[in-house]
């Protein structure tokens, strides 16, 4: 499963909207002796469009260490794959099959076959897990690169340039909403996932240039009022781990060196967005160009 798994959720929906004027998905608030970058991501990119806008470059480097969601540059893939197989399993004894219904899982089969996917490896998998399968699979299929996204790259250029690297949580902190879905919601998300899998490459570009142009409305319309719309999953994928961020960013608005602070774009704007929540501690945003 390794490393690009987990960027299911991240690359499905984690994205969000912009300022209608932005320029770049990037600001840079000040603290009382330092300025830390906050960059929205699209933690995947198609292989053949993967240069960043010009103010990330600017950000990180006028940055001493790079913030992510989880460090990537600490992170190991077989132990993440270990993980989310021992927490992505059904109950012993409890098969997909069982937990679908037929004419579900005929469904999900269906786009495995098409997908290049072995339906036998599912078949022991929570639905949130087969989720996160099927839909690397199709962004694999469609060209996206995993290991061109924006915190991959960065934290390459990090790595060789032996600047320090950090996370705002866990593997199990991320990835713990979705294990705490009830079954149902669980199902309601992969059916979901089931009929946006023919659309990703076209609406994948749609979000791309969005994001490097800031098209606010554009880039609602594709992921905000999707994910309003299921609350079970906003909230824990969204909004609780905002909540648990926005300490720990304020901590480093009140250290002495620059830091640049890269996560997905949903998590900046909007109702209970880290900008939002930032400046009603009093801190202003400045959007780079």
């Amino acid at each position: 499963m390794g490393r690009t798994a987990l960027r299911w959720l991240l690359a499905l929906g984690l994205f969000g909207c912009l300022n209608a004027h932005a320029a770049s998905p990037v600001w840079a608030i000040r603290g009382a002796h330092n300025t830390v970058y906050l960059a929205g991501s699209i933690h995947l990119l198609p292989s053949d469009d993967t240069a960043l806008p010009p103010a990330f470059d600017r950000a990180y480097a006028d940055a001493a260490k790079l913030v992510m969601e989880i460090d990537l540059g600490k992170f190991d893939p077989l132990e993440a794959s270990v993980w989310m197989m021992d927490h992505g399993a059904l109950p012993p004894g409890v098969k997909l099959r069982q937990v679908l219904g037929e004419a579900r899982y005929l469904r999900v089969t269906s786009a495995a076959a098409s997908l290049g996917v072995a339906a036998a490896g599912l078949d022991l998998q929570a639905p949130w897990m087969v989720g996160i399968e099927l839909t690397e699979a199709a962004y694999t299929h469609e060209g996206f690169d995993p290991e061109a996204g924006v915190e991959e790259q960065l934290v390459r250029r990090a790595q060789a340039d032996g600047k320090a690297t950090a996370g705002l949580e866990t593997l199990p902190e991320e990835l713990g909403g979705l294990i705490a879905l009830s079954r149902e919601d669980q199902v309601r998300m992969l059916d979901e996932t089931l009929d946006e899998l023919k659309d990703i490459k076209s609406e994948m570009a749609d979000i791309v240039t969005a994001w490097r142009g800031g098209d606010a409305a554009r880039l609602a319309t594709l992921l905000s009022s999707e994910y309003k719309a299921f609350p079970a999953l906003y909230r824990p994928l969204v909004l609780e781990r905002n909540e648990r961020w926005l300490p720990q960013i304020e901590q480093l608005l009140h250290a002495q060196q620059n830091c640049m602070v890269v996560v997905g774009s949903l998590h900046l704007v909007g109702e209970g967005g880290l900008l939002e929540q930032l400046r009603k501690r009093g801190y202003t945003a400045r959007q780079l160009n």
